[in-house]
This record gives structure tokens, sequence and C-alpha cells, in this order.
């Protein structure tokens, strides 16, 4: 039986399931079929509202945020101990809703998942201040203390992942929080609300208002009982985020987009270097803001690899997402299926090649879009300059080192990046020169809760996962008491 089977679609709202204040609702629709599976309440600004003020009421209770750091660890282990033993139903339902292949929801998004939480439980005993040495006739010292409550607006195409990443080291901090899941894929949101209460989380340190974002995204992040928002979404709407938070000075952390270069170069292994451009652009069908869909080639090599990529790409298992040997499902809803149809329409328009794929794929009634791949294109056109988010790869020829770093850092993004070499001093000077937050060396997407992950120019700022993330979610307070 599956979540929305036991729990009609309700708001979760201090430790409690109920409906949108005017009983609105909203449908769920399965992309791999374009039907509707579900309906979950479609909250308003007095269900946001009633959830920020749980949340206040559990912060200022301290329930959560007086737990020390090792308490609230215990019960973060116990949330990725729920997630592990829940995983073929989180699975079903991440791939459910936003059409990933099955497989992978259980070994990508559910372990990365249960990984979050971990790392962040074993994190929260960490949070030490500082003993600070001054001529003054005093003893100074340093606290960390959580921010209150956090707003946490997730996008579509990694739900449960970017959840994890949001709320464990929010939680770990000492913090509540309000999450707002994207409209089109709430289902794993609700399951893990469940998940949380059931661990130990007390009630109101977690709530879930499931919504659209001009209606229940905005009045969440325009509340003034919100301390912080943590977002991740595209670089326009991040735009408005982060000037509604900025009116009210309120700290944000922001992963927005992404158009990432990967570089290789004619001394890379191409065995090894088509198999990680492959993975990088078409992993959950292409839909993710660290993919790489801009392939930048060593001109030597480039005929090659063009040819190695129009046999492979083909190959490549695309189809039901239930089905343990798809690779790419999918797109997560028909506007993403229909904005990729329009910028593969630009490139024929602008005379482009079509190596392989460019089309739709017939199959069940689903949004289904065969992986792409596109040479000879300018550099200034607007599909190798701006974030497609879909199955589209573009290729281009340079000459040497100093063109290929132009040509990766000639974006506004800056996510992250890729190189494929097996000289080892050029990974390390490319490295050095890439203007993005992470740069994968001879493979893509290698992430870890240890690893900070976040963009510089229009891909954002702050940064998720790693100490750093933890950081993020507090704030310093200095105490200086007299000696005299």
């Amino acid at each position: 039986m599956t979540t929305f089977e036991r729990e009609p679609g309700q708001l979760f709202i201090g430790g409690q399931w109920r409906e949108a204040a005017d009983g609105a609702r909203t449908e769920v629709v399965d992309p791999s079929r374009g039907t509707v599976v579900t309906t979950v309440a479609e909250a308003g600004p007095a269900d946001v509202d009633a959830a920020v003020r749980a949340a206040r009421e559990a912060y200022d209770d301290g329930a959560w945020s007086g737990l020390s750091g090792r308490e609230r660890g215990r019960v973060l282990h116990r949330v990725a101990r729920l997630i592990r033993e829940n995983a073929d139903e989180l699975a079903a339902l991440e791939s459910l809703d936003v059409g990933k292949p099955i497989s992978l929801c259980g070994a990508v998004d559910v372990t990365n998942a249960a990984n979050d939480y971990e790392y962040f439980a074993n994190l929260a005993q960490s949070q030490d201040g500082a003993l600070r040495d001054t001529p003054m006739n005093a003893l100074a010292y340093t606290r960390r203390e959580p921010l209150g409550v956090v707003a946490a607006i997730t996008p579509f195409n990694f739900p449960l992942i970017l959840a994890g990443s949001k709320l464990g080291p929010a939680l770990a901090a000492g913090n509540t929080v309000v999450h707002k899941p994207a409209d089109e894929t709430p289902l794993s949101a609700l399951y893990m609300a469940r998940l949380l209460q059931e661990a130990g989380v007390p009630d109101g340190v977690v709530n879930v208002v499931t919504g659209s974002g001009p209606v229940a995204g905005e009045a969440l992040l325009r509340h003034r009982g919100v301390d912080k928002v943590a977002f991740t979404g595209s670089t326009a709407i991040g735009r408005h985020v982060a000037s509604v938070a900025g009116e009210a000075l309120k700290p944000v952390t922001m992963e927005l987009g992404g158009n990432a270069a990967h570089i290789v170069f004619e001394d890379a292994d191409l065995e090894k270097a088509v198999g990680a451009v492959i993975k990088g652009f078409v992993f959950n069908t292409g839909q993710f803001c660290m993919g790489g869909p801009r392939l930048l080639v060593a001109r030597s090599v480039y005929p090659t690899l063009l040819g190695i990529l129009a046999e492979a790409v083909p190959g490549v298992p695309i189809g039901d997402p239930r089905d343990p040997a798809t690779v790419i499902g999918p797109m997560a809803a028909e506007k993403h299926l229909k904005k990729v149809e329009e910028y593969v329409a630009l490139a024929r328009k602008e005379g482009a090649r079509i190596v392989c794929g460019g089309e739709r794929l017939d199959l069940d009634g689903g949004y289904y879009y065969k992986p792409t791949v596109i040479a000879d294109l300018s550099n200034d056109s607007r599909v190798i300059q701006e974030e497609i988010f879909g199955p589209v790869l573009t290729v281009q020829p340079f000459d040497d080192e100093d063109e290929a770093v132009a040509l990766a850092n000639s974006t506004p993004y800056g996510l992250a990046s890729g190189v494929q070499t097996s000289h080892l001093a050029r990974a390390h000077r490319v490295a050095d020169r890439l203007q993005a937050g992470i740069v994968w060396i001879n493979d893509w997407a290698m992430l870890d809760p240890a690893v900070p992950f976040g963009g510089v120019k229009d891909s954002g700022y702050g940064r998720e996962y790693g100490p750093e993330a933890l950081a993020g979610y507090t704030k310093v307070k200095s105490v200086v008491v007299s000696l005299d």
C-alpha cells in the first residue's frame, strides 16, 4: 500500500495531518503515462502561517533546540535507519512522482538521503565555540546557536535528496523547519514527515506544506516568522527569492541553475571519458543542475569522440521507469518536455548538426525525449549559453588549454565542471582556473555529504553538505566575561 493510500495527501503541521484551510487540492501526475495518480492538499497563506507558527512554538519551547547536539544526533540516526528500512517504498514513490528509473531511485536517491541524515547526525555534536585570546582582562569565547525557523523550498528533480540536504543540517543545528516541496513532486516529502515523527522528532519541528510556488512558496518566503531560507531551483526564481529575503535581511542558501562544461583533452582515456560524458547528461533525464550538458573536446579527438557518442548514446536504455533495466525515464512534466523541444528546434534553425536523438519517444503517453547530441553551434548560441535541463548535449572543439578554459567559463553559470585528462599537473592547473563550485576529474557527479556543494556566479551562493552547510544554519554569539 502506497503512502497516498494511507494518508490522503494532507498538510503536516504541528505534528498533525490536516486539509488546507480552503479545502483546495492539486493533482499529482505520473510522468511516464501522463495520468493522475492522486491529489494532495494545496496550501494557501493561512496554512503557511499555521505551519510557521507551529515551527516557532516548537523552537521556542526548546524541545528540540534545547537538546544537546548528541541527543539530536541520536534522533537523526534513527531517521537514517528508517529511510533504509523503508527504501523500497521511498524508491517506488520517487520513481512514480518524478519518473526516475526505479533502480536509480534506490541506489542514488534513497541511499544518498539516508547518508545525508547520517552525516549530519554525526556532525550535530561538533558545533563547538572557540576561546579567543585578547589583551583584555576578560574571558572571551564564541557560541554557535541555531537560527530559528528555516524555510526549506525544494525543486522537482531530486525531492528526497534535496530535502535531506536542507533538513539534515537545519535539524542538526537545532532549528525547526517548514518544508515546501515542488508542487509536481510532493509525495516523498509527505512520506518523510511520517518517518521523522516516527524517529522522535518532536511535533512542530518539521512541517510540510504542499502547494504552488506562487502561492504557498511566496507566502513562506515573505513570512516574518521565518529566520532563514534554503532554496534550490532556477536562477530566475532564485533572484526573486534573494530579493525578498534581502528586504527582511534574512540569510539565504541558494543552489541555483547550472550549465556545466565537461572538458576532454587529447590525452584522456576516451573509453572512460565517454562513460562519464553520457552519465553527465542523461542521468535523471538531464534534469539536474550539476549535469554536464556542454562537452568541450580537443580538436584532435573531436571527430573520434563524436563518432563514439553517435553509436553509444542511442543504445542507452530509455523507457518505463519501473523496469530495472531502464536508465533514462521520462521528463518530470510535460512543460519540461516542451522546453527541451523548443531548444532543439532552435538548434536546428541555427544550422546545428543533430548527431543523434532530437525527437520525442512515443511511449505510453509519457513525457519521453530521446537523448540528443548536437554539434556545430557557435558559442554564443542560446542552446549553449542557457540551461536546457533535459537530455541534450552540445559538443564544441577547442585548440588549446586556454581556449578550453575560456569556453568553459563563458556562460553565466558556475555550479559544476569536469576535466578528462591523464596529465596530473594539467588536471590541477585547469581545475584552479575553472569558475565553478565543484570540479570533477576523470568522472562526473561524485558526491558525498562530507564534500560541500554549491555555485558561483548565477549558480548561487552558500554551500550544502560538509561542515560548511551546518555553519550556514547557525549564528555566532560572542560572550565576554570581565575578570576584573
